[in-house]
């Protein structure tokens, strides 16, 4: 059981708690149709979707079904990104890894650095044994992402999305706890 909302850091991040404070920034995120064209997401219409999502993410840490952190820059320590865990199955040790990162800050290593965190906080002290990740088959750069971290694709699952209106064919990838390797 997670109590106390867990802070990660690396070099040049910081993974945080996503606090009321930080609506502005998960406005922007949300509201950029590029950042949410492959996310099961509608773009947000004004901040109070922004406080809505971050009182639900608050809850989901709660009810210990979700832990999503803020990612910032250490020097400027504004949100530029979320990511994190949900569908979080403790009796089964699993969990789905999500995450989205504003259009700026895309091709510079940073969601690399961020999800190797949460991975090995996910095995290291949440117990898990098997992280999950689904991608729509158009959203390549999130599958090599995915590889380079060491995921594993595992089949397409037809028509197992439904978002905006269609439904979408997923590409299910996972890593399993005895073929992970820590770069963290």
């Amino acid at each position: 059981m997670l109590y106390k909302f867990p802070k990660l850091e690396s070099e040049s991040l910081v993974l945080r708690e996503i606090k009321l404070s930080d609506a502005e920034a998960i406005y922007r995120i949300f509201s950029d149709p590029s950042v949410l064209e492959y996310h099961d997401v509608e773009e947000f219409k004004n901040i109070e979707e922004a406080k809505y999502l971050i009182y639900s993410l608050s809850e989901g840490f709660r009810e210990q079904e979700v832990i999503r952190w803020g990612i910032a820059k250490k020097r400027e320590n504004i949100i530029i990104g979320t990511c994190g865990y949900s569908g979080w199955n403790k009796n089964r040790l699993r969990a789905e890894i999500g995450y989205e990162l504003c259009q700026t800050y895309w091709r510079q290593g940073i969601m690399t650095k961020a999800l190797s965190a949460v991975i090995h906080y996910g095995f290291e002290i949440m117990q898990l044994n098997r992280i999950e990740a689904t991608v729509m088959l158009p959203n390549i750069a999130s599958m090599k992402l995915l590889q380079k971290l060491g995921f594993q694709e595992e089949g397409i699952l037809r028509e197992r999305g439904f978002w905006k209106g269609h439904f979408h064919d997923l590409k299910m990838f996972a890593l399993l706890k005895k073929d992970y390797v820590s770069s963290w």
